[in-house]
């Protein structure tokens, strides 16, 4: 679909459509536009990566591939104010298998950015076959995913695991190569 086909409104209205009355029913409970986008970032990053971990685990189940396990862990609490985080409200990564979807999406996305900015750059100004919609997406995907591309150079409970990197880069590295096979 390009940007000059009157087709391409209907995805744009009902985007545009869907978060502007999201947004107004923030704003009608005396929320702010800030909890509507953390928990519009939330939501595409559940479905990213709870989800898809909780459907996997099904599929496994009805496959007989997995038993279902489910083990109660202990909970990170502070007991006073002094011990209270000194980033509130900041991501904590941990090696858990659930953060390797999210950080494949991001890393997806910055190389989509990157190799439309790339050949943009070498066109310079002439046929480019990355369509402005492909752009506003992969930029909306990188600004749901911020807290995972802040985990990507952040060390300690704050930063992804190397291990969760490399994972995610080898998935990538496939899903590339499928593609570009296709």
């Amino acid at each position: 679909m390009q940007v000059n086909e009157p087709a391409i409104l209907i995805p744009i209205s009902i985007f545009v459509i869907f978060n502007t009355y999201c947004v107004s029913e923030y704003i009608q409970t005396n929320q702010s536009i800030k909890s509507w986008w953390n928990n519009h970032r939330m939501a595409r990053i559940i479905a990213m990566t709870a989800w898809l971990c909780g459907f996997l685990s099904v599929i496994f189940k009805i496959l007989r591939l997995s038993e279902t396990v489910f083990e109660v862990t202990k909970k990170e609490q502070s007991s006073s104010i002094e011990d209270s985080d000194e980033k509130p409200g900041r991501f904590t990564f941990d090696n858990s298998p659930v953060f390797v979807p999210g950080t494949v999406i991001l890393m997806v996305n910055l190389i989509a950015l990157g190799i439309g900015f790339s050949s943009f750059i070498q066109r310079r100004g002439g046929q480019i076959e990355w369509g402005i919609g492909e752009l506003v997406c992969s930029i909306w995907v990188v600004l749901c995913f911020w807290a995972f591309l802040k985990g990507l150079f952040e060390k300690g409970k704050y930063g992804i695991p190397s291990s969760t990197i490399y994972k995610s880069a080898a998935l990538v590295f496939v899903f590339v190569q499928i593609y570009k096979s296709s």
